[in-house]
């Protein structure tokens, strides 16, 4: 499924102080299913990846990427001033926009370093954009296409998830 678990899952043990007996915990997977996975000898079902999701409370995606390209983890407020300016400059852009939105926002590497200016309204964009798409499906998902929305929706995503 993914070459990168058993590194993403040792990164995330590590960042937290997390034995192998509490990610069992955590999640609720079995001893041996969490060990295969740490030696490297198990590659795990998508619904092994979204137990550890849940439970070591982070997005599934953590698990897919390379452990090399996370420098993104790096940016916050303080790295990344570009952004208080083009809130400034821009806050038509940011209505209706949540504290997590802001964190995503600042998380966000630019070629090289920090976001751009430009960096930055690309990335606006593809919130906005991201959060349009969530409260059009949460419509259909209140509608009479709510089975045929779901069904679409669960085979795009065994897709990704399957072949990712």
């Amino acid at each position: 499924m993914t070459s990168y678990a058993r590194e993403n899952l040792l990164r995330l043990m590590a960042a937290a102080g997390l034995s192998q007996r509490q990610v069992v915990e955590r999640t609720g997977l079995n001893a041996r299913t969490v060990r295969g996975i740490i030696r490297g000898g198990h590659k795990p079902h998508a619904r092994t990846l979204h137990r550890l999701s849940k439970g070591l409370g982070v997005k599934i995606d953590e698990f897919f990427v390379d452990p090399a390209k996370l420098l993104y983890r790096r940016f916050d407020r303080r790295t990344n001033p570009v952004v208080a300016k083009v809130v400034e400059e821009h806050r038509e852009l940011f209505r209706n926009w949540t504290e997590a939105d802001f964190d995503e926002l600042h998380s966000r590497v630019g070629e090289g370093g920090a976001l751009t200016v430009e960096g930055t309204l690309a990335a606006v964009r593809h919130i906005n954009r991201k959060r349009e798409l969530h409260e059009k499906f949460d419509v259909l998902l209140e509608s009479s296409y709510a089975e045929v929305a779901a069904g679409v929706l669960d085979v795009l995503y065994e897709k990704t998830v399957v072949s990712g």
